[in-house]
Parts: C-alpha cells; sequence; structure tokens
C-alpha cells in the first residue's frame, strides 16, 4: 500500500518567523522528511494542487465550479455539461487602511434560508445581465453562463484573509465583473439581513467572490484507489472520477484498521487542520494542531512504516511560498547519515 499525504501549510508561510517552529516536539515528522527524498517548486494553490492530481486540465481557471456544482446539486438535477459555471461564495470584506480584506466562511455562519434570500435579492439586480446566482450550498454559490467570459480569478483561499485590491478579476470582461461585484456590494451594505445579523454580532456577508470558472472536464482520472477526506472539493473529485471517497478518521491508527491485505493500493488522504490557522495568521493555533497531527498522524505513521506495514509515504505540501514534496520508504529509515534537522531547515527553501 502506497499512501500519499497532502497537508496544505505544513510550513508557515511567513519564512522571516523562524521562531513558530521553536520547541514544537515532531520527531516522527521531523524524521520523516529527514529520510526523505524531497523535491521543492514554486507555490501553488490547494485547488490547483488538487486538479493536478487528478489529471484535470487548465481552463483559464482551474475548473472548481463546475466540478464542485455537481456534487452540491445532487439532490435537484441540473444539466451541466455544456455550461460555464462560476463560484459566487459569500464573504465579508473589511476595510483596514487602505487594504480590503476578505474573510471566508471559516469566520461566519450562513444558514440555507440567509442564503436563499441573499440570493433572491442579488438575482434581482442580475436580470439584466441575464444571470442567477444559485445557492447550492449556503456557502458555495454558483453562475451558470451559457458561454465563457474572457475572465481570470483568483481562488477563494488565494483571496482570504489578504488584500484583495489586487485580486480582483482580470482579462477582457473583468470591468464588467467589477460593475457587477460593485453593485452587490451596494445592495448587500443596507440589506435587512445583515441588519439583523449584525444585531446578533455576526459578520455581514456584503459581497461575493466569484472564481473557479469553466466547463465540466471532458476527462479525469486518478491514480488513486481511495481518498479520504473532510474537503469538499477533494470528495467533488472523487465523484467525479468514481473512485471510493471516505471520510477522514480521527487518527492513522483507525485509518490502519480500515485497510485490507491489499498491497498495491495507492490511497491519498488530505489533512487540512492547518490551513485555517494559517491563513488567518493563529500561530498558536497552527503549532497545536501540529502537535496534535504528530500525535495522531506522524507517529503512528512513521511506526507502520518502519514495520512495513506501508510500502511507500509521499508527504506534500502547499503554502503562499512553496510547494513540498517529500518521499520515504521503509529502506529510507536506515539511511543513518541523513541527520534530523529542523522543521524551519525545509520551511525557506527555494
Amino acid at each position: 500500500m502506497n499512501l500519499h499525504l497532502f497537508i496544505p501549510a505544513l510550513f508557515w508561510s511567513d519564512t522571516t518567523f523562524p521562531e513558530i517552529y521553536q520547541d514544537l516536539p515532531t520527531p516522527a515528522l521531523a524524521t520523516l522528511l529527514a529520510k526523505s527524498r524531497t523535491a521543492t517548486s514554486s507555490a501553488t494553490d490547494i485547488n490547483a494542487w488538487l486538479c493536478k492530481a487528478f489529471n484535470i486540465e487548465k481552463q483559464c481557471d482551474w475548473p472548481v465550479a463546475p466540478i464542485m456544482q455537481r456534487m452540491d446539486s445532487s439532490e435537484q438535477y441540473i444539466d451541466s455539461s455544456r455550461d460555464y459555471w462560476l463560484r459566487a461564495d459569500p464573504v465579508h470584506l473589511r476595510i483596514e487602511q487602505n487594504h480590503i480584506m476578505l474573510a471566508d466562511r471559516f469566520m461566519f455562519q450562513i444558514t440555507p434560508e440567509e442564503a436563499l434570500q441573499f440570493s433572491e435579492a442579488i438575482n434581482q439586480i442580475l436580470v439584466h445581465d441575464n444571470m442567477t446566482v444559485l445557492p447550492l450550498n449556503p456557502y458555495r454559490w454558483y453562475i451558470r453562463l451559457s458561454c465563457a467570459p474572457e475572465l481570470h480569478t483568483q481562488t477563494l483561499n488565494a483571496a482570504t484573509c489578504n488584500n484583495i485590491n489586487h485580486l480582483m478579476p482580470t482579462g477582457k470582461d473583468g470591468i464588467t465583473w467589477h460593475k457587477i461585484t460593485n453593485e452587490i456590494q451596494m445592495l448587500l451594505h443596507d440589506h435587512p439581513l445583515n441588519q439583523e445579523r449584525a444585531a446578533r454580532d455576526q459578520l455581514a456577508i456584503n459581497s461575493l467572490w466569484f472564481w473557479g470558472g469553466g466547463f465540466m472536464p471532458q476527462s479525469a482520472f486518478s491514480p488513486y484507489t481511495a481518498v479520504w477526506s473532510n474537503d469538499h472539493f477533494a470528495q467533488a473529485l472523487t465523484l467525479l472520477c468514481d473512485i471510493n471517497h471516505r471520510k477522514l478518521p480521527d487518527t492513522a491508527e483507525s485509518w490502519l484498521q480500515q485497510q485490507t491485505n491489499s498491497n498495491t493500493e495507492n490511497q491519498l488522504i488530505v489533512l487540512d487542520n492547518l490551513l485555517n490557522s494559517e491563513k488567518y495568521n493563529d500561530a498558536y493555533q497552527w503549532r497545536e494542531n501540529l502537535k496534535k497531527l504528530e500525535q495522531d498522524w506522524f507517529f503512528p505513521l512513521y511506526a507502520a512504516l518502519k514495520n512495513n506495514r506501508i510500502n511507500s509515504i509521499r508527504i506534500s505540501s502547499v503554502n503562499e511560498q512553496f510547494s513540498h514534496d517529500f518521499f520515504v520508504k521503509p529502506s529510507s529509515l536506515w539511511k543513518f547519515w541523513s541527520s534530523i534537522k529542523p522543521l524551519s531547515f525545509y520551511a525557506d527553501k527555494p
């Protein structure tokens, strides 16, 4: 059995803050990294990484929207094979000095009823553009178009907790979508639902983030026989490729207990526990989550690799600076000359 671990934000993006790794008790992770064959490349996004892992070709954007809507519309049949789909997710914007910062669903809650009411109001001003917002999930909204706009967008993950002034849609139709965004923001600013949310001390839903546009991919295939994840896009990709998707177990021991005797399977586990704390610059929570990953995942997997219960482990990670890959086999653990290094050693490698 070959295991691929995908761990977004395994390393802290801010390489000028090496102190974040100080006194972190992660001996199993440090050993796995030290004994690995390594590769480092330029930064990529979690959605882009998953698309590449499932052999999805990039269109103008990575086509997250058509893939996700197939899963989100499972309870209401929508023939989407010929249409262009665009994500239009509800977000909260906050002005800080001369910056506009974006917060995603990690920072707020929205009910299905609120999503429906907000989208109905937005659709009244989109009628003249022949568009309709579909809140197929309270946190994942969509727009369906008959033809593709000349538009390049940034993913919601890339925009979250960042200054969006230079992340707005670009391309020939970029100005049109800026105008649509401004109209929606004006509508939402004084919407009664946001007044009610403010009275409950909840963040306002004051904009939509357009991203991930494209047509349904004509082909997709995966090298994995099973994917274990709580990430919804990973789940949607398994649905597209018709492979097993399973809920992420709490620990590696639980995962190991569910394995068969097959030694040829390639399995993907997505551990995204670190992502939001890194995005929102919560160093304390990032450290605590990494400690828990060490206890629940890295130590048991190191032991399983050492005892030949696993043929190989590949660890992949992405952040705002770099993409990292580490590949280790049981025989690699005998490389006595590979000294254990601090995590900061890997974090700032170009």
